[in-house]
């Protein structure tokens, strides 16, 4: 336990130092591009993020979970099998990606070199995924935090320097945005691979058992084909999300510019402030995937228990306090720190999801922990759908508009998290309160 909580503890710190570069990020963001250029910029982050998705293919998370699970002399022929399946994947992805970008039309509005910045992430994601999943499963989370945290640091440098040298139109400003975030990814990759290269090196002086291929094969698509289809279902949700959202106002009769800006205090403000905390979700996200399956593996129910109990309390000492101090101070922080006071009523009707999120995710890690990756990607899809429809008939009412969509928008948080809670209860055998049901287990 001591060791878990000492790791989430750098990971949170880390982390912490993460998303105060990340608000300052959107700041300059929304002071540079507007709300309009803010509102483009958010609508094709997701379509990015899913790209992104698809070239880590989830290996971090199936690399970690085997890395756990598995004694260590297996290490190193498994990571020979992924870095071939690697580059065979990279392979098949980056002409794939090349056929068929240039022709979406959600790229239709933006720079046209930007179709090409995405291609180009595809194979730097995909090497870095092979290292940081090595690097969870082993739990040196220094590591994983000390990534996380150059990335934004150098997305926010590149920024800064580049908004403060040089005057963009919207269209270009929009595309240097994405462009930093490409060279952060490259300074992650080139992080890690050092970092990486030299863990391996080491491994192969010492002594090894081989794999075949097939077992390694089995293993991570056993866990990466579930979540990548979570993942992707999320993403893809993500990007139709904006698109669903102008259809619903335009339906109740605001012009597409309002909609757009209106998406974009949303996405862009409203969530940036109320989504802050969330760093301690995900920090508990990438600690609990290892450390949940090494338990589960071990059959050790009883401090799976503890565990999530501890998890909880955590998470409602953070979350309430954090979610009540946005709700009544929401009109000076969107007015500080985005000049924008329109949005301060988004901040105060989404905190049911605000609240939720916090603990969605480190459930969505025990899920994944204990093998739970179907039931996972049914919870979503369910109460997608059902947050969809909501936003669409909701927004769409003329004496709703805004306030209808973020009414769909907590619907789902609400029945994804009873959804994500019950199943866990029901796995690990505890009732709804988190009473053990069966005391006989391993600790």
């Amino acid at each position: 336990m001591n060791k878990f909580f000492k790791g989430l503890t750098l990971l949170v710190l880390a982390a912490f130092a993460g998303e105060c570069i990340e608000f300052l990020l959107n700041m300059v963001l929304a002071r540079e591009l507007g709300e309009h250029g803010l509102g483009m910029y958010m609508s094709i982050l997701p379509t990015i993020f899913l790209i992104v998705l698809l070239a880590s293919f989830e290996m971090p998370v199936s690399i970690s979970k085997f890395i756990a699970e598995k004694d260590q002399k297996y290490h190193y022929s498994m990571l020979n099998h992924v870095i071939r399946l690697t580059v065979i994947f990279s392979l098949i992805l980056i002409p794939i990606a090349s056929m068929i970008l240039p022709f979406l039309s959600v790229f239709d509005s933006y720079h046209p070199l930007l179709r090409w910045m995405a291609i180009i992430l595809i194979p730097i994601v995909s090497f870095s995924s092979i290292a940081r999943g090595f690097f969870m499963g082993r739990e040196q989370m220094g590591k994983i935090a000390t990534a996380n945290f150059t990335r934004k640091l150098v997305q926010l440098s590149l920024l800064i320097a580049l908004y403060h040298f040089f005057q963009f139109e919207t269209t270009t400003a929009v595309f240097i945005a994405i462009c930093t975030f490409v060279g952060s990814e490259l300074a992650i990759f080139a992080y890690f691979i050092h970092m990486f290269v030299i863990q391996y090196q080491k491994m192969k002086k010492a002594p090894f058992e081989n794999l075949s291929g097939m077992t390694v094969w089995k293993n991570l698509m056993g866990v990466s084909i579930p979540t990548t289809g979570l993942r992707i279902f999320h993403a893809l949700s993500h990007a139709i999300q904006p698109f669903l959202i102008k259809a619903a106002l335009l339906k109740s009769g605001i012009s597409s510019d309002i909609a757009t800006e209106h998406f974009g205090m949303v996405a862009g403000v409203a969530m940036t402030i109320g989504l802050f905390p969330a760093f301690i979700a995900h920090s508990f996200m990438v600690m609990l995937i290892p450390t949940v399956s090494k338990a589960y593996a071990e059959n050790k129910l009883g401090y799976l228990q503890k565990l999530l109990q501890q998890v909880f309390f955590i998470t409602f000492i953070y979350g309430v306090p954090a979610v009540t101090f946005f709700y009544f101070f929401a009109e000076p922080l969107t007015s500080r720190f985005f000049h924008s006071t329109d949005a301060s009523v988004y901040v105060q009707l989404l905190w049911p999801f605000f609240l939720l999120h916090f603990f969605i995710m480190p459930m969505q890690a025990y899920l994944i922990g204990l093998g739970l990756m179907k039931d996972a990607f049914y919870h979503s899809v369910w109460s997608t759908t059902i947050s969809f429809v909501g936003m669409y008939v909701f927004g769409s009412m003329d004496s709703l508009q805004m306030h209808g969509v973020i009414i769909g928008i907590n619907l789902g948080a609400i029945l994804l998290t009873l959804m994500h809670y019950f199943t866990i209860c029901k796995k690990i055998g505890v009732s709804l309160i988190l009473v053990p049901t069966n005391r006989r287990f391993n600790q």
